[in-house]
């Protein structure tokens, strides 16, 4: 079995003082008069945030309160690739029956934006299920390791975590809960290790579009239950498509290109990720802090913000014939849940969740976005204890942890 060693961040002020002279030297380019968010991160806005990220912001004080997270490091070895320190947040409830629960971030996010959720999942107490929660970086994020080898796309990400929850941390069974990239990643470790990953929630999913070839019963639901919030998801999900996507696209054909701009510019950095920040969310009240604690995660990753594009394009580029299968289709041996949120990317009609797998769970929320975990923590976190619950779809699934003292 792998060591596992605590981990504690500790960014040299030599990285420090060098981003602050970047800032410091950095050129911003004009922009279209009265353009707003059409044309991208606002000019006004990049400036007052580069400014506040050079002179006021305090990496420290970020620093300790990630530290505050129990965070841990371990060898994970993939055939085919040089060994992957994978970091990771295990955060264990007091309650031995705990339900082991593994959380997978995407992009622009990180391990961190499970710290909200924390309190609400570890002691339920006596009236909801308790959690131990593993919160790993991505290969290539935050403070694992980069891969040096190209094809790691979302199915060896999942493998990597398949072998963490239970060859590294001995959960021979666990639940997964995934957004963005987290939700490719864990729908693969419910499609490939079902003995192992026994329920799943998502709050970025990707159905099937049903018919009455397809999933007929659900096609008929949709017909007679559809409605104005069908209508207007449709809308966001047009937008996002036709407005909004253009980063994957860069991401997943010339990553390389764009990295370099990624790595060497901090302003550029935070013009491309706070653009997502903005736009993706649900009317978040960001504070300046928040935005560059976020941003300085990324800016301070031991593999660099380049090594998080690439996700994108070996996922793409790597051949998997069941790659839709996974993403869309029918998981039956998985329980699932779905959380859906009105500013998330793609915004389907809830009914069409049914197309995914058994669904235990399937909520409609009037507030949210992208980064659920972050913006909205407690319907997160609430929808997981109802999925897990007493009167919970998936109540006891996993063989002798049913989260209750």
């Amino acid at each position: 079995m792998s060591q596992v060693k605590p981990f504690k961040i500790d960014i040299p002020q030599a990285r420090i003082d060098r981003l602050k002279q970047k800032l410091a030297a950095a050129d911003l380019p004009p922009e279209i008069e009265g353009s707003g968010w059409e044309y991208g991160a606002p000019l006004a806005d990049v400036k007052r945030l580069a400014k506040y990220w050079q002179e006021e912001f305090d990496w420290r004080k970020a620093e300790a309160e990630l530290n505050k997270l129990p965070q841990f490091t371990t060898r994970i070895e993939l055939e085919g690739y040089d060994p992957i320190d994978l970091h990771f947040v295990h955060a264990k409830s007091p309650n031995p029956n705990a339900i082991p629960l593994l959380f997978c971030h995407g992009w622009p996010g990180s391990f961190d934006e499970v710290e909200k959720m924390l309190p609400l999942l570890l002691d339920g107490g006596k009236d909801h299920p308790s959690f131990d929660v593993v919160a790993p970086s991505m290969p290539n994020y935050g403070f694992s390791s980069r891969v040096h080898q190209p094809a790691f796309g979302a199915l060896k990400t999942a493998e990597t975590f398949q072998k963490l929850m239970v060859d590294v941390l001995g959960y021979p069974e666990y639940v997964t809960q995934g957004g963005d990239i987290g939700y490719m990643v864990t729908r693969y470790m419910g499609y490939l290790y079902p003995q192992n990953c026994k329920a799943s929630h998502y709050n970025f999913p990707i159905p099937t579009e049903p018919t009455d070839e397809n999933f007929p019963e659900v096609a008929k639901e949709y017909r007679e239950t559809k409605s104005e919030a069908d209508v207007e998801g449709f809308k966001r999900t047009e937008w996002f498509n036709n407005e909004g996507r253009g980063y994957a696209g860069e991401h997943s054909t010339k990553p390389q290109t764009l990295g370099y701009s990624l790595t060497d510019s901090p302003v550029g950095l935070l013009a491309w990720i706070y653009e997502k920040l903005h736009d993706w969310t649900d009317s978040y009240p960001w504070t300046d802090y928040e935005v560059c604690k976020w941003i300085s995660i990324y800016w301070f990753s031991t593999p660099g913000p380049l090594a998080t594009l690439w996700v994108y394009y070996d996922s793409k580029h790597t051949s998997d014939e069941k790659r839709s299968e996974v993403v869309s289709g029918y998981l039956k041996d998985v329980k699932i849940g779905v959380s859906k949120f009105p500013k998330e990317l793609y915004v389907f009609p809830a009914s069409w969740n049914k197309t995914l797998g058994d669904l235990v769970l399937n909520k409609v929320h009037k507030e949210g976005g992208h980064f659920a975990a972050f913006e909205k923590p407690e319907l997160l976190a609430n929808d997981l204890r109802e999925m897990y619950s007493k009167s919970g779809g998936a109540y006891g699934v996993v063989k002798g942890k049913t989260g209750y003292a």
